[in-house]
């Protein structure tokens, strides 16, 4: 499948539900993937991690490559957290990722990445930790088509939401306008959604609070309904 830029291009009419595989069932992986497309999700998130960037292991181009043969239609957004993105984008794009979101904390010159990125036909994203300042990302604003704001410290799922993402997103909506989207990731629920909406996002993952309840068509729709909630952020 030749990869697609026009999701992160276009400001989308309402926020978008993207659905972390990571945190579906690995044995049926593929099935779990077609159900979080069938019941809502715009988009899969695809956790990479390599152990050193983060203390835990996910998954690697093989896996990528087997989702997008089960889901050839899908929107694969691939998120690195590893320490050397450079030496994974390749492979992940050869795997059929149609973004690569890298972390700023882990490049000395993320415009010089985003171009090579790029030049391989995907859409591409700054991620940042929790902790990291806007200062650290200000300089790039203008060279991604995504900013991925962690919401929790990247590595596992299941964390508590930290609300200084939401000013974090606020302070970077309010720079690029609509010229890109902007992702929250981790923590996300029904009982913050409206708020990471108010903030800026326009891409919301979801890993446990989708994948891990009972029901996932009600899940999907729990969350979705409350992206379309009334809310602010001060």
């Amino acid at each position: 499948m030749a990869p697609d830029r026009e999701l992160f291009r276009t400001p989308p009419a309402r926020a978008m539900l993207a659905a972390s595989i990571f945190s579906a069932d690995f044995a049926a992986l593929g099935e779990a993937s077609l159900a979080a497309l069938k019941v809502g999700a715009s988009l899969l998130h695809v956790d990479i991690m390599d152990g050193h960037f983060v203390p835990n292991l996910s998954m690697g181009p093989l896996v990528c490559a087997a989702v997008r043969r089960v889901c050839p239609d899908a929107f694969l957004d691939v998120h690195l957290m590893v320490t050397n993105p450079k030496e994974f984008i390749p492979a992940f794009v050869k795997a059929g990722a149609n973004s690569v979101s890298f972390h700023v904390e882990a490049v000395k010159n993320p415009k010089e990445l985003a171009a090579f990125a790029r030049d391989l036909g995907v859409s591409v994203g700054l991620a940042s930790n929790p902790q990291t300042p806007t200062s650290a990302i200000e300089p790039f604003l203008n060279d991604f088509d995504l900013h991925l704001v962690m919401s929790v410290h990247p590595g596992f799922s299941g964390q508590g939401f930290i609300e200084s993402a939401l000013k974090k997103t606020k302070w970077i909506r309010a720079r690029v306008g609509s010229g890109a989207r902007i992702e929250m990731d981790g923590g996300v629920e029904p009982s913050n959604g409206a708020r990471c909406v108010a903030a800026g996002a326009d891409v919301l993952v979801s890993a446990s609070a989708l994948f891990g309840k009972p029901n996932l068509a009600q899940a999907a729709k729990d969350l979705l309904d409350s992206f379309s909630t009334t809310s602010r952020v001060d």
